[in-house]
């Protein structure tokens, strides 16, 4: 669904009376309602009243408000990101819980997208790209899923026990182009990602590595070594590289051990590197 943006309305504002704030902004939409309207309109009605009420329980509990509801969608604001992201984690554990049966053909889901921006405020309404963001990210959510934009990640990405997904930057109507990030929720499955994390992901940091059932990031030690033998001096890193090398080949091919005398030679040169590299220049001048 496509939220109305009041161009009436805002352009009736004069300028001592716009307000603008800071504001997290979730917009919730019922995918494929029509085609559930056209199956089954008052049983579609009563479900969405009842996911409506469940919704807005939820967005109370984490210090939210529904700004407004039209049609299908649900707009809230939050004065708080991290809560934004946990109401909509919660809120699509909660419509997945009601959800009946899987005999029913097509059950009622609701994709979600949060944005941290600036908006217009109106009395209670607000307007403007914050908004019209927030609504976009949702066409791009995945049934029963949540897209979040680079300002809310930025935030909530080591805040939160969810993974992300980062998705790149989709083009959006009448939006510039942004990097946005996909919560991979319990029980879904990441998708594919449009583009590599590094040519996609926000400068302030990389999407986090998917989770394992127990808990663990894969593969963390390698990246920890990784992260350590990237900041060491390019001959170090080099040098320990080929020990180590050294250290596996021969553990792996002889009970001998012979990897000592090669590996002792190598950190030798390091050391004798080091402290030359380190003199006072006064004393290499003094040599001359």
């Amino acid at each position: 669904m496509h939220f109305p943006v009041r161009e009436a309305s805002i352009a009736t504002m004069t300028d001592d009376k716009v307000k603008r704030r800071l504001t997290t902004v979730l917009c919730a939409d019922v995918y494929g309602y029509s085609r559930l309207m056209e199956a089954d309109e008052t049983g579609t009605l009563e479900t969405l009243r009842r996911y409506r009420t469940a919704i807005a329980r939820l967005v109370e509990r984490h210090d939210g408000r529904i700004v407004n509801t039209w049609g299908d969608a649900v707009i809230a604001e939050f004065a708080s990101v991290v809560e934004a992201v946990q109401c909509a984690v919660e809120i699509q554990q909660e419509i997945s819980d009601q959800a009946p049966d899987a005999s029913q053909a097509s059950p009622m889901q609701f994709r979600i997208g949060i944005n941290l921006g600036d908006v217009m405020v109106d009395g209670s309404d607000i307007y403007g790209d914050g908004v019209n963001i927030a609504s976009r990210l949702q066409e791009l959510a995945e049934p029963g899923g949540v897209v979040i934009s680079s300002s809310v990640y930025d935030q909530v990405h080591n805040k939160l026990s969810v993974g992300f997904d980062c998705l790149g930057q989709r083009p959006m109507k009448n939006i510039a182009p942004l990097t946005s990030y996909r919560l991979t929720l319990a029980g879904q499955a990441a998708g594919p990602r449009s583009f590599p994390i590094e040519e996609s992901a926000a400068p302030s940091g990389r999407a986090r590595a998917p989770r394992l059932d127990d808990g663990r990031a894969p593969a963390s030690s390698m990246n920890a070594v990784s992260d350590w033998l990237r900041r060491l001096p390019r001959h170090v890193a080099a040098a320990l590289s080929v020990s180590a090398f050294l250290i596996v080949i021969n553990l792996l091919t002889s009970h001998r051990i012979w990897f000592h005398w090669p590996v002792a030679a190598i950190l030798f040169g390091v050391i004798m590197r080091m402290v030359l590299g380190n003199r006072p220049e006064s004393d290499s001048r003094s040599e001359r």
